[in-house]
C-alpha cells in the first residue's frame, strides 16, 4: 500500500498539543477521503464490516463509545493490512423506539382513522408535561413525517459524535431502516419467504402490548418481578367433590377450558379423563393428564385460561381444548362473554381491566363460598415487553410468522449448524445461540400493530359481503418496490375500490424492526440493486453486536441469510461486554445510570477515551473509569513530546538508513517482536493485548533507550548516524501500532515528517524492521542496559539529587558472561548516567546482584562510603558536618536477591555480622564490601527473586553543594 495525497510534510511545531486535532484531522480525512472504500478491489482484497446501526432514540452513552472503539480499532487495522474496508454506517430509525419519541417530544399519537393533513405542522418541541397526557391526534402519514423529521435531527447528533470520536467510517455508505433502500430490501425478503413457503400468517394467541398496542415476539419479552396473590377456588365434580386449585389471575375463571395434572399425581388420577365444573359460571371442563403439571406447586392441579401464560398456549395447543377468549387488545374483558359461558355472573366484568375484573371477582367468589381461605401475597415473574411498562396479556390475533425451528425440528438443528459455522469471539458467547435456538418454542413473529415501520407488503381482496380473503394475499412485483398497502392500491385494483365489496384492503401491519435490521448485510450491500458491489463484500467478514441481542439481530440475521442464500452472512461475530457503573451495575439507559460522552470527548480528547474503551476485551464487561482516560491523555501526550524530541535530533533525515550499535539493534530486535505480537493480537480481535504490548515497549523506549542513546544521538559520526536511524524507524513503526487505537495524536505527529495519511500506512512487518539493523540484535540487551541505569537513577532519585548529578565511579558485579555482554553498551550508559568510571567485576558472584552505594563527594567515595543497590542514605543535613566524613556514617539500606537489609554503625564499631544467618554463598563479595565499611545486617529471605538477566551497578555520585 502507498501513501495517499502527496501533501506536504508539516513540519515539527514549537509547542505540539492534542486541543484542536479532532476538528482539524476528522474535516481532513473526510476532504481527502481516507476512509473511503475502494470498490475495485476483488472480494479477497475487501474487508467488510457489518456495522450496528444504533437506535435513533435519545443520546449515545459510553456504551456505545465502548463497542464502536472496538469495531474501528479492527478496521483500521485490517486498512493498515492492506485490505480495503467496507466500514458503513446505518441508522436504526424504525420501530417503536422512535414512535415513542416523537409522541413525548411533540405531545401527539397517530389515529389511522384520520385523513392526511398536508400543512399540519408539529408543535415547538419539546413539548410541556400537559400536553403529553392530552396529545393531539394526527393522521398516520403526519405521524410517518414526523417520525422522519426527528430521527434526521437526531441521525445528525449521532453522526457528528462518531466523527469526533474517530470512527474511519466510509460516510458516503450511510443507510438508515425506514430509507427507501431498506423498505425494498426488507419487502423482497418478505415476498420471497412468501412464496417458499418461510412466511406465512396466522390466527393463534399472541403476546401483546395492551400500552403499546401491538404483538410482541418472544425474543423480546423479558421477566421482571412483581407482587401477586395466589387464590385458592373451589371446582366441584358431579357428585359434589371440591378440586381445588390455586391461580394468580382469578379474573380469568370464565376463559376456562381445561384443569391438567401430572400423569403420576395419583392424587386425581380418577378425576383425568372426566369432567369439573366451574365456581360461579357453572361451566363443565374437562381434566387432562400433562408432564408440564408440576404436582409441588400449588395444590398440584392447574386451571388451564385462553390465555394466561405461555405454558397455556401449550396445553391449549398439544391438548387441542377450546378457546374461550375473554381480554381484547385493549387490556379490557371483553363486552360480550365467549360461547359457552352464561352472561351472568359475566356482565358484572365486562369492560373493566384486568385489575378491576380482579377485584370484582374476589369479591364474588368470597360471596358464592368458592374461594377458600384469605389471598396469599406473593412475588412472582411477570412477562413484558422489554420496551414496555405493562404486564403482557395473550390475546387472539391474526399475525405473521417466519419460520426459525421452533417448531420444526430439521430447521432447528440446521440453524444450530450456522452456529458452529461461525467464528465467535469470545467462544463461549456462541452457548448463548445454542441455548436460544434450543430453547425456542414458537416461530417468529414478524408484524406488528404499529405505524413507523416497513408495511407488511400485501392486500386481501373484499368478498361480495365485504369480507377480506386472508388465505390468498395479493402481492406486488418486486419492481414496485417499496409499498405502503394502506396509501398504494393493489396491484389490478384502483383507489376507489378500496373497502368496497369485491375491491381490496391493505394489510395495516408494519414488520418488526428487526425483520428489517436481520437483513443489514443485504441492505448496505446492494443485494439485487448492486450486484457487483454484494459480489464484493457478502458473505461479510465480521459482525461487531452487544451480547445481549445475540437471540435477535445475530440469530434473526442468520435465519434471513440461510433462507436466502444459503449461507452465513459473516465469517466472524465479536461481542462486546458492559460498561458497569461505580456501583457495578450495567450502564442503560432505562437504568438512568448513563455517561454521554461528549463532555469526555471534548475535556480529555477522544484518544484518551478511545484509549480507556480498547482497555476492555471482547466479551468482557469495563467499569467506566474517569482515571484510565487520564492515562490515556498522558500517553498522547507522551507520544507527541517524544516524537518532537527524536525529530528535532534528526531522526526525520535518517530514516531507512543502517543501525549499527549494538543498543540500537537490541531495541530495533525487540520491536520486532512486538510487532509480530500486536499483529497477532489484532488478528484474533484481541485489541487489548495489542495496546498493551505497544504500551509497554513505548514507555520503555521513552524511559530507556532514548535516554541512553540521546548523547550519541546528538553527536557526528556512525554511530551518532546509527541512533538518529533507529530514533526513526523506531518511531515510524510505533506510530502505525498505536494507530488502530490513537487515531488522532499519531496521525499529526506522522504528518510532521511523513507523506500521506498513517491510517493508509502499511502495517509494520518484522522484515521492514530486520531490514534496517545490520547484523543481528539481541532484545535483551535493551533490558539489561535499561536496568543498570534505572539503578543509578534511582540512587540519585532516592538521595535526592539531580538525574544530571555526576557519578564519579560505578561498579558492577555479576557473571562474566553478562557482564560481557554490559560492555556493549557501556559507553550509552556512563553517558546516560553521567558515569565518570564504570567498573566491571566479573564473576564476583555466581548469581547477578544488584548493589548501589553512595556517598557524599570524592572524598567520601575514596573512603569506601558506597553501599548495595537501592540503599536509601540519609544526608546528615547539619552544615557543620563535613562531608568526607558523612559517607560511612550515613544510613544505608540495601536489597538484593536475597533481601538484605544493611545499616551503618559507627565507625569504631566491629561489623557484627552473622554468616551463619546468610543462606548462600553468593552473599560472600557483598559481605566482604559490608564488613569493610563496618555495617551491621539482618538477612531476610526475599520472596521475589532478581531476574539473573539483571545486572547493578554500585554508584558513588557526587552530590552538589
Amino acid at each position: 500500500m502507498t501513501d495517499t495525497a502527496r501533501t506536504a510534510r508539516a513540519g515539527v511545531p514549537e509547542r505540539p498539543t492534542l486541543d484542536g486535532l479532532e476538528e482539524s484531522w476528522a474535516r481532513r480525512w473526510q476532504e481527502e477521503g481516507t476512509y473511503a472504500f475502494d470498490r475495485s478491489k476483488e472480494r479477497k482484497d475487501v474487508y467488510a464490516i457489518d456495522t450496528p446501526p444504533p437506535t435513533v432514540s435519545g443520546e449515545l452513552h459510553m456504551g456505545h463509545v465502548f463497542s464502536y472503539t472496538h469495531t474501528d480499532t479492527s478496521a483500521r487495522y485490517q486498512r493498515m493490512r492492506g485490505k480495503a474496508v467496507f466500514y458503513p454506517m446505518g441508522w436504526d430509525d424504525n420501530g417503536l423506539p422512535t414512535e415513542r419519541r416523537a409522541q413525548n417530544v411533540y405531545g401527539v399519537r397517530p389515529d389511522p382513522a384520520l385523513p392526511y393533513d398536508p400543512v399540519w405542522r408539529p408543535p415547538a418541541a419539546p413539548v410541556d408535561d400537559a400536553a403529553r397526557r392530552d396529545p393531539t391526534p394526527i393522521s398516520r402519514r403526519n405521524f410517518i413525517e414526523l417520525c422522519e423529521r426527528l430521527t434526521v435531527t437526531d441521525e445528525q447528533a449521532f453522526e457528528a459524535l462518531w466523527r469526533r470520536l474517530g470512527l474511519s467510517v466510509d460516510w458516503s455508505l450511510t443507510y438508515t431502516t425506514i430509507g427507501r433502500i431498506a423498505r425494498t430490501t426488507s419487502q423482497r425478503a418478505f415476498l420471497r419467504n412468501l412464496r417458499r413457503g418461510e412466511a406465512y400468517q396466522s390466527e393463534a394467541p399472541t403476546l401483546w402490548d395492551v400500552g403499546f398496542a401491538t404483538a410482541v415476539a418472544q425474543a423480546e419479552l423479558e421477566d421482571r418481578e412483581r407482587p401477586g396473590a395466589y387464590h385458592r377456588l373451589r371446582f366441584a365434580t358431579a357428585d359434589g367433590r371440591a378440586v381445588l386449585i390455586d391461580t394468580t389471575r382469578p379474573e380469568l375463571l370464565p376463559a376456562c377450558v381445561a384443569l391438567v395434572c401430572h400423569p403420576d399425581d395419583e392424587r386425581y388420577a380418577d378425576l383425568v379423563g372426566g369432567t369439573v365444573r366451574s365456581p360461579l359460571f357453572d361451566v363443565e371442563v374437562p381434566v387432562y393428564a400433562h408432564p408440564l403439571a408440576e404436582p409441588g406447586k400449588g395444590t398440584g392441579i392447574a386451571m388451564v385460561c385462553t390465555f394466561g401464560d405461555l405454558t397455556d398456549v401449550t396445553w391449549w395447543r398439544e391438548l387441542g381444548l377450546a378457546t374461550r377468549v375473554v381480554i381484547g387488545r385493549d387490556g379490557r374483558l371483553l363486552p360480550e362473554p365467549p360461547d359457552g359461558v352464561p352472561p351472568q355472573p359475566y356482565a358484572a366484568l365486562a369492560g373493566q381491566t384486568v385489575n378491576g375484573a380482579r377485584r370484582e371477582i374476589v369479591g364474588m367468589l368470597a360471596d358464592a363460598g368458592d374461594l377458600i381461605g384469605e389471598p396469599r401475597p406473593v412475588t412472582h415473574p411477570v412477562k413484558f415487553y422489554e420496551r414496555g411498562d405493562r404486564p403482557l396479556e395473550i390475546v387472539s390475533t391474526r399475525q405473521w410468522y417466519l419460520r426459525n425451528g421452533g417448531r420444526d425440528e430439521a430447521l432447528r438443528a440446521t440453524l444450530l449448524g450456522r452456529g458452529e459455522e461461525l467464528h465467535w469471539v469470545p467462544a463461549h458467547m456462541k452457548h448463548r445461540y445454542d441455548n436460544w435456538v434450543g430453547g425456542l418454542n414458537g416461530d417468529w413473529l414478524v408484524s406488528r400493530q404499529r405505524f413507523f415501520g416497513v408495511p407488511v407488503p400485501v392486500w386481501y381482496r373484499l368478498d361480495d359481503a365485504g369480507e377480506p380473503d386472508w388465505s390468498h394475499p395479493l402481492t406486488p412485483d418486486e419492481s414496485a418496490l417499496p409499498v405502503d398497502p394502506s396509501s398504494d392500491p393493489a396491484p389490478g385494483y384502483d383507489e376507489s375500490q378500496r373497502g368496497q365489496p369485491g375491491g381490496f384492503i391493505g394489510d395495516p401491519d408494519v414488520l418488526d424492526t428487526w425483520a428489517t435490521s436481520s437483513l443489514t448485510p443485504q441492505i448496505v450491500g446492494g443485494w439485487e440493486t448492486d450486484p457487483d458491489l454484494f459480489a464484493r463484500v457478502f458473505p461479510m467478514d465480521l459482525r461487531p453486536q452487544g451480547q445481549e441481542i445475540i437471540r435477535t439481530w445475530l440469530f434473526d440475521s442468520v435465519v434471513r441469510s440461510h433462507f436466502e442464500h444459503g449461507v452465513l452472512p459473516w465469517r466472524d461475530t465479536v461481542l462486546s461486554g458492559w460498561i458497569l457503573d461505580p456501583d457495578r451495575k450495567k450502564m442503560a439507559k432505562s437504568k438512568g445510570n448513563v455517561v454521554t460522552p461528549l463532555a469526555l470527548l471534548e475535556q480529555h480528547g477522544s484518544d484518551a477515551v478511545r484509549y480507556w474503551a480498547a482497555s476492555g476485551k471482547p466479551g468482557m464487561d469495563l467499569a467506566f473509569d474517569p482515571a484510565q482516560i487520564k492515562v490515556g491523555r498522558r500517553l498522547a501526550t507522551k507520544l507527541l513530546n517524544a516524537s518532537k524530541f527524536a525529530l528535532g535530533l534528526g531522526a526525520a533525515d535518517a530514516l531507512r538508513a543502517p543501525t549499527t550499535t549494538p543498543l540500537d539493534r537490541a531495541m530495533l530486535a525487540e520491536l520486532a517482536t512486538v510487532v509480530t505480537a500486536a499483529g497477532a493480537a489484532f488478528d484474533s480481535y484481541d485489541h487489548t493485548a495489542a495496546l498493551q504490548v505497544t504500551e509497554a515497549f513505548f514507555w520503555r523506549f521513552c524511559d530507556d533507550y532514548i535516554e541512553l542513546v540521546k548523547e550519541r544521538a546528538y553527536g557526528t559520526g556512525a554511530a551518532a548516524d546509527s541512533a538518529r536511524a533507529a530514533l526513526a524507524s523506531a518511531l515510524s513503526v510505533q506510530l502505525r501500532l498505536f494507530a488502530p487505537v490513537l487515531p488522532y495524536v499519531t496521525e499529526e505527529v506522522w504528518s510532521w515528517w511523513r507523506y500521506g495519511s498513517v491510517h493508509r500506512a502499511p502495517w509494520p512487518t518484522t522484515h521492514e524492521v530486520a531490514r534496517t539493523i545490520e547484523g543481528s540484535g539481541e532484545p535483551a540487551l535493551l533490558r539489561l542496559a535499561g536496568d543498570a541505569l534505572s539503578q543509578v537513577r534511582r540512587a540519585k532519585s532516592e538521595r535526592k539529587l539531580s538525574m544530571k548529578a555526576e557519578v564519579p565511579l560505578a561498579e558492577a558485579l555479576g557473571p562474566a558472561a553478562l557482564l560481557e555482554q554490559l560492555t556493549l553498551v557501556a559507553d550509552d550508559l556512563r553517558a546516560a548516567g553521567r558515569i565518570g568510571k564504570l567498573d566491571l567485576l566479573p564473576d564476583r558472584a555466581p548469581e547477578l546482584v544488584r548493589a548501589c552505594a553512595l556517598g557524599r563527594g570524592a572524598a567520601a567515595a575514596r573512603r569506601g562510603g558506597g553501599g548495595p543497590a537501592g540503599h536509601q542514605p540519609r544526608r546528615n543535613r547539619s552544615p557543620s558536618r563535613n562531608a568526607t566524613t558523612e559517607g560511612p556514617t550515613s544510613r544505608v539500606i540495601a536489597w538484593s536477591r536475597y533481601g538484605i537489609r544493611c545499616r551503618v554503625s559507627s565507625p569504631a564499631l566491629p561489623s557484627t555480622i552473622a554468616p551463619a544467618n546468610i543462606r548462600k554463598a553468593p552473599h560472600q563479595p557483598v559481605l566482604r564490601w559490608i564488613r569493610s565499611t563496618r555495617i551491621s545486617c539482618r538477612v531476610r529471605p526475599s520472596s521475589a527473586p532478581v531476574s539473573a538477566s539483571r545486572a547493578t551497578a554500585r554508584c558513588r555520585p557526587r552530590a552538589s553543594g
